[in-house]
């Protein structure tokens, strides 16, 4: 059998993979994977940061469910990477991320741009590699995309010695993966299912609280199935909205402290508390010993470190979301004494309770005359978008109101930075979404601060013709930590004053992108308008009101019942 190099051979494993696009920039290290990549039909996209290479890849996986792929070169290509690489890890998010490394003689020896990526990502990822065996560069390839979308996925990184790049191999037949360490259950176990089933049946006061393991496991339609089935009110965490339809009558939005007044009471009040592919974030639960106080609990998750790490649990299943769905609404199919509307009738009056808690404090803001909240702009997206956009976001306060007043109605269509909170993920994301719908409309809700930490991806954006929108939010704050100091510091804005910052209008034209300017409530809608129109990158610099700021709030170390509300 004839050999062929170790670059081929990455991209012959790439394509055997399914993989069609990859996000980048090269460097010494992986120049020879690079002249090999230039030969075929798989789409390289020449990123201008290490960072957004692996936010986009990081885009198009959470937009599509695909593995999404990175290629940095070693040293500080590598390095540029980390913060990128824990956002995935982080959120769960499916990608296999190269990086170039000096040849296997130099390494240890302080080489020109070395570094030990492998022992700095240990902790951020789900599992990495140096590939020192040339002839188990492929089978390492393998096993990376296997560990990358199996189990609760997450990213994994394959180190790449420049030699081993370079030597001839032989490549393997193909072969599934098989690792005797790694083995993650997805079936759930027929007892604890019936016992969650039957908890449901005893429970008066119910409440599904969702996280984003439902959407990685592509189980929104169970989940969906299952809540109008028995009539339970559902309340979703950041990273699971959009699991259940947004504009349901029985979607309480988002929990926790910047949840809405009904999520928060309904869960404090419940006795039985569902909680779906969710781990109990502080930011959902807040002071742990009064989080759904008088609740039994059941667990459902992937990963069973997850279980009772937080929160004890009472019921906890193992198990796939979307197969743990599965057969808790088979069981209720075929239980002969479970009559669907009967109990959801008896149900109502705890609907209708919670109901209640949202007409009495809704999520709302108050007008001033011709000023822009951030909040209208948000819902006038919603509004001419027909919720229809796939919207990323930064991290502040834009991330916070694109939460509550964008309503998700499908998953995959927000992607935002839940666990880490990485500012400059957006605009990147927003391209890789692009790339993989680039007939929907994508926005980047951004902050004047959050922006500029990735902004130099508009060059991206512009140079493969992905149109997207970015909706900039400018108050001249780093919004979110002056909201804190506001609140909790007596106004010391200490550092969080952007009183220098771009003409975003005018940068966007620098990029050959297109600039738009709302500094009025009635240029909103016009320009959010135009933005739609127009097939080109577009910049929107919304002049908002300078001191909004984002309610309900729990204050840190709180009840989530004791909200700070508008």
């Amino acid at each position: 059998m004839s050999k062929i190099t170790g670059s081929q051979a990455i991209i012959q494993c790439l394509k055997e993979e399914g993989v069609d696009l990859v996000f980048g920039y090269p460097g010494g290290a992986v120049i020879e994977l690079y002249d090999e990549l230039c030969k075929t039909d798989i789409k390289h996209v020449l990123v201008r940061h290490e960072q957004g290479a692996v936010h986009a890849a990081d885009g198009f996986a959470r937009a599509t469910g695909k593995v999404g792929v990175s290629i940095l070169t070693s040293g500080p290509g590598a390095t540029n990477g980390v913060t990128a690489i824990a956002t995935a890890y982080c959120d769960s998010i499916p990608l296999v991320v190269l990086t170039g490394q000096v040849p296997r003689a130099l390494i240890g020896n302080d080489a020109f741009q070395e570094v030990d990526i492998v022992g700095i990502t240990r902790p951020c990822t789900k599992h990495n590699y140096l590939v020192n065996d040339p002839e188990q560069l492929v089978p390492t390839l393998r096993e990376a995309f296997y560990l990358a979308a199996s189990g609760r996925p997450g990213p994994v990184l394959v180190d790449l010695p420049k030699d081993v790049i370079g030597s001839l191999i032989t490549y393997p037949k193909k072969e599934q993966p098989k690792m005797q360490t790694y083995q993650p259950n997805v079936e759930p176990h027929p007892g604890q299912v019936e016992k969650a089933c039957k908890a449901c049946l005893n429970a008066k006061k119910p409440v599904l609280y969702v996280g984003g393991g439902v959407i990685l496991a592509n189980g929104s339609k169970e989940l969906t199935q299952f809540a109008r089935k028995l009539n339970i009110p559902v309340t979703m965490t950041l990273m699971g909205l959009g699991a259940f339809p947004g504009t349901d009558p029985l979607s309480l939005g988002m929990l926790g402290m910047h949840g809405t007044y009904a999520a928060n009471m309904a869960v404090a009040k419940s006795d039985l508390l569902i909680a779906v592919g969710s781990r109990f974030d502080d930011r959902v639960t807040g002071k742990l010993e009064a989080f759904a106080p008088n609740a039994e609990i059941i667990h459902i998750d992937i990963d069973p470190t997850s279980i009772s790490k937080n929160v004890d649990v009472d019921i906890p299943i193992v198990a796939d979301c979307k197969q743990a769905l599965q057969a808790m609404n088979s069981w209720f199919e075929s239980h002969n004494a479970f009559d669907a509307d009967t109990f959801a009738a008896g149900n109502q009056p705890w609907v209708d309770r919670v109901l209640e808690w949202d007409k009495k404090h809704p999520l709302c803001y108050h007008e001033e005359g011709d000023i822009i909240k951030p909040q209208f702009v948000i819902e006038k997206i919603n509004e001419l978008t027909g919720g229809d956009a796939i919207i990323t976001t930064e991290v502040g306060q834009n991330q916070m109101w694109t939460a509550q007043f964008y309503k998700f109605n499908h998953p995959r269509r927000l992607l935002t930075s839940g666990g880490l909170g990485t500012m400059g993920y957006g605009l990147p994301a927003a391209i890789g979404a692009q790339f993989a719908f680039p007939d929907k409309p994508v926005f980047d809700i951004a902050g004047d601060g959050s922006i500029q930490m990735n902004i130099q991806e508009l060059a991206t954006a512009k140079q493969y013709n992905m149109p997207v929108k970015v909706a900039i939010l400018n108050n001249q704050y780093l919004g979110m930590v002056r909201q804190w100091q506001e609140l909790f510091y007596n106004r010391h804005y200490a550092s969080t004053v952007m009183d220098h910052a771009p003409d975003f209008v005018e940068l966007a034209k620098a990029y050959g992108a297109v600039g738009l300017r709302a500094k009025i409530k009635s240029e909103v809608e016009p320009v959010i308008k135009e933005a739609l129109s127009t097939n080109n990158v577009v910049v929107m610099d919304f002049s908002v009101s300078r001191e909004e700021g984002v309610f309900p709030m729990v204050p840190a170390g709180k009840p989530t019942t004791e909200m700070l509300l508008v």
